[in-house]
């Protein structure tokens, strides 16, 4: 199957899962997580019209996205995943959302950056859903003080975001991260991916994050997609 039939069958599917929860389609980003895969995989869903695509390494993304959007520049690039504090300025200058703010440190050095680049890029914390030890995001118990802290900094928080634990059916977990955005009042939900997006949408995603649905099996390890 070519790319931009993958990306149809994708669009497709979304669309019938917010049909299903009486939702509008368009309400929901596509973000084509692209980390891994050379910029010759990229290009032919940037020529069939999609601009979402997410990363969750900087160096990576800058190595492909410098030139791909000298050709494409109203893509959107998402960074996705654990961000270390020295590559704030980077992802900054890079991003147009970050899908990965779970901690004081971090928060502390996005705001310095984006007050000195005059860029400030929607942001997601990120939440540790499952409670998982070896897994990145905020604790449950410290998302209102850490949210707290963004909106003091003055980061643009969008949503928040999750990765559900694997290997178990991930609603619940999705519409706890739900209920957790209502609560704080928030309004995006970055969560579901190639397995599991049908039912985030249904659930409430506005943002969901394709790997290997659009792009076959990585060629390296990761997360998010």
């Amino acid at each position: 199957m070519q790319a931009d039939d993958r990306l149809a069958a994708i669009r497709g599917r979304i669309a019938h899962a917010a049909k299903l929860a009486r939702r509008d389609a368009a309400d929901v980003t596509l973000i084509a997580v692209s980390k891994t895969h050379p910029a010759e995989a990229i290009e032919p869903l940037l020529a069939a019209g999609h601009r979402d695509f997410g990363e969750n390494r900087v160096q990576e993304a800058e190595a492909k996205w410098l030139a791909l959007r000298e050709r494409y520049p109203d893509a959107r690039l998402h960074l996705i995943g654990q961000l270390q504090s020295n590559k704030a300025a980077e992802a900054v200058a890079l991003a147009d959302d970050i899908h990965a703010v779970d901690r004081s440190s971090l928060v502390t050095a996005l705001a310095k950056a984006m007050d000195a680049q005059g860029r400030r890029p929607a942001c997601f914390v990120q939440v540790n859903i499952g409670e998982e030890p070896q897994k990145g995001g905020c604790a449950i118990a410290d998302l209102p003080a850490l949210l707290a802290e963004a909106r003091t900094a003055d980061l643009p928080i969008a949503g928040l975001m999750c990765l559900p634990p694997a290997g178990v059916e991930a609603a619940p977990y999705f519409a706890l991260l739900a209920k957790l955005a209502r609560d704080e009042g928030v309004a995006g939900l970055s969560m579901g991916m190639s397995d599991d997006f049908e039912t985030a949408v249904m659930i409430g995603a506005t943002h969901v994050r394709i790997g290997s649905a659009l792009f076959g099996e990585r060629q390296a390890a990761g997360t998010a997609a």
